[in-house]
């Protein structure tokens, strides 16, 4: 039996949760998984009290972050912009290793004073593993796990190729939109890699403008794009009609990896197809200029985007109930009774 040391956390702050400071940009893969991503995110998420499980064994370290209410449930500390929840796993290690850290933090918020009933992790990745080895953890620690796909990720593979290349795989659709709005040479695009206040301004106003729902984190937003901007991540897409900025596109690269962030277009200006042209330019950028390896659409099962993508895989959400509590095991009920009733299979 492999000796595993960890403790449960109720401070964002590096010298408590990374005292060795292996979560930062280089050591993190993605953004999803840096301590700052969490900093910023805190103020972002209504009531955040956070609760982080730390555990490490022979040369690996794994952390889950967790935000917990007053009411006996905690959730992944995450909100819209996440396009992925992970526990993170720094160090060297195999997967039987990976599993024995996250089942020590599950029992230890099991066992912990004041221990939250039900904890509810969104969005959490299939295809690579991530919601299996959550699940057989938290199973192995007691709890009782449920989980049901809510949503999609979307991406498309481009190591090696050039734009040219990619584009003659679109959909002719999408080709000969592009073709017939471009011919008229109305929109102008710019690619910038840096943000300033007049572009961010510009995005934000153009955001405003569209057919999109306002969102509560705008400053979170802008707060990760001008971070982002300073490391030379950022990628913002600005589409001009007669100086007016009608399109705006937030994208970020990293790691051989563009992620898209935030789409917008004005509702005035949708007759030019103002999107699919900034869209194609972007996408060049990233493929001939970045030579980036992977285009992560982020989440959501919208149509237009199996247009630009080639892969769409699975985004669970885990239902974990704690069977140290009658509360979990009702909670558990209810949602078992609740899939058959929707005719959902439990996994």
């Amino acid at each position: 039996m492999v000796w595993v040391k960890g403790e449960l956390l109720h401070d964002l702050s590096t010298a408590t949760i990374d005292p060795r400071g292996v979560l930062n940009r280089r050591g993190a893969s993605t953004m999803f998984d840096r301590l700052d991503w969490f900093i910023r995110l805190q103020p972002s998420v209504p009531g955040c009290r956070p609760l982080v499980g730390r555990a490490w064994n022979q040369g690996l370290t794994a952390w889950l972050f967790l935000t917990q209410d007053t009411k006996g449930s905690a959730s992944a500390l995450a909100n819209w912009y996440t396009m992925a929840f992970r526990p993170i796993f720094s160090g060297s290690g195999d997967q039987k290793q990976k599993h024995q850290l996250l089942c020590a933090i599950a029992q230890r918020i099991a066992r912990t004073k004041m221990a939250p009933t039900r904890i509810t992790l969104a969005p959490v990745p299939r295809a690579d593993g991530t919601s299996d080895l959550i699940i057989s953890a938290f199973r192995k620690a007691g709890w009782f796990a449920l989980s049901r796909q809510s949503s999609t990720s979307w991406t498309v593979n481009v190591a090696g190729q050039r734009f040219d290349d990619y584009w003659a795989a679109r959909p002719s659709q999408l080709r000969n939109t592009f073709r017939r709005k471009s011919k008229k040479s109305l929109v102008d695009v710019e690619v910038c890699t840096s943000v300033d206040e007049d572009s961010w301004a510009a995005y934000e106003s153009v955001y405003a403008d569209s057919w999109k729902p306002p969102e509560g984190a705008m400053s979170f937003l802008r707060e990760t794009a001008f971070s982002e901007s300073t490391a030379g991540c950022v990628r913002l897409g600005l589409a001009r009609i007669d100086g007016q900025v009608v399109a705006a596109q937030f994208w970020t690269v990293e790691n051989g990896i563009a992620y898209i962030h935030k789409l917008a277009h004005r509702e005035s200006a949708k007759e030019h197809s103002p999107g699919t042209i900034l869209s194609a330019a972007m996408f060049k950028h990233v493929i001939d200029t970045d030579r980036v390896e992977t285009i992560d659409f982020g989440t959501g099962n919208d149509t237009y985007k199996a247009d630009w993508m080639d892969s769409a895989s699975p985004l669970d959400t885990i239902l974990l109930f704690n069977k140290r509590h009658p509360v979990g095991w009702i909670g558990a009920a209810r949602e078992k009774l609740s899939a058959l009733v929707c005719k959902r299979r439990p996994n």
